[in-house]
């Protein structure tokens, strides 16, 4: 569950829009020179100090509303178990009205799981809430490193999209920290598996 909070999708490009880039730059002549640059947006994100907080109060939120479906769920089960016990007892009507309770306490148990947990639920609603000024920090300051030493485009690596090959010289990600007033040595960058 902490990495379904943890992700930043609205730092992240869309396939369509990274493979139109991609055309626009192929398609230039070669005499434009452009100069192209990436940033590790989840390394710049955990380096920054709020992040942290906001993580926790989510991871919080997040359990606090899972303990509460465990609750409901086990009380559920302990319904369940307390019909099958009682089944032969009952009447034929007594038996449907009783099944008919059951699903419906699961379809409001599933009803409830989706509210707080599902795609536009509470724990997103509340984490694009929290994140969004760490995001257009981070935007701002990336836009800021961009202009100052004249790159054209600036890519994230964080995402979905794989780069065959990219030169450290062109990862921003520790100027947009320093744009920021991160401290980079104290910041520890976890490093893919292959050396790119």
């Amino acid at each position: 569950m902490r990495t379904e909070v943890r992700k930043m999708k609205s730092l992240k490009w869309s396939a369509f829009s990274f493979t139109a880039m991609v055309f626009m730059l192929l398609a230039m002549p070669a005499s434009a020179q452009q100069k192209i640059g990436y940033v590790d947006s989840d390394f710049i994100l955990q380096a920054m100090p709020n992040y942290a907080t906001i993580q926790q109060q989510l991871d919080r939120m997040a359990s606090d509303w899972q303990k509460e479906l465990d609750e409901i769920k086990k009380d559920l089960d302990g319904q369940f178990r307390d019909y099958q016990a009682r089944e032969l007892l009952y009447t034929s009507e007594e038996r449907q009205r009783r099944r008919d309770e059951i699903v419906r306490a699961e379809e409001d148990l599933e009803r409830l799981r989706v509210k707080y947990f599902g795609p536009e639920g509470d724990i997103f609603l509340e984490q694009e809430k929290l994140m969004r000024p760490l995001q257009e920090k981070i935007l701002q300051a990336i836009e800021d490193v961009a202009t100052a030493e004249g790159y054209d485009y600036v890519f994230d690596t964080a995402g979905e999209f794989l780069f065959m090959f990219r030169r450290a010289q062109y990862d921003l990600s520790e100027n947009v920290l320093l744009e920021l007033g991160i401290d980079v040595a104290g910041s520890v960058r976890q490093t893919p598996s292959t050396s790119n």
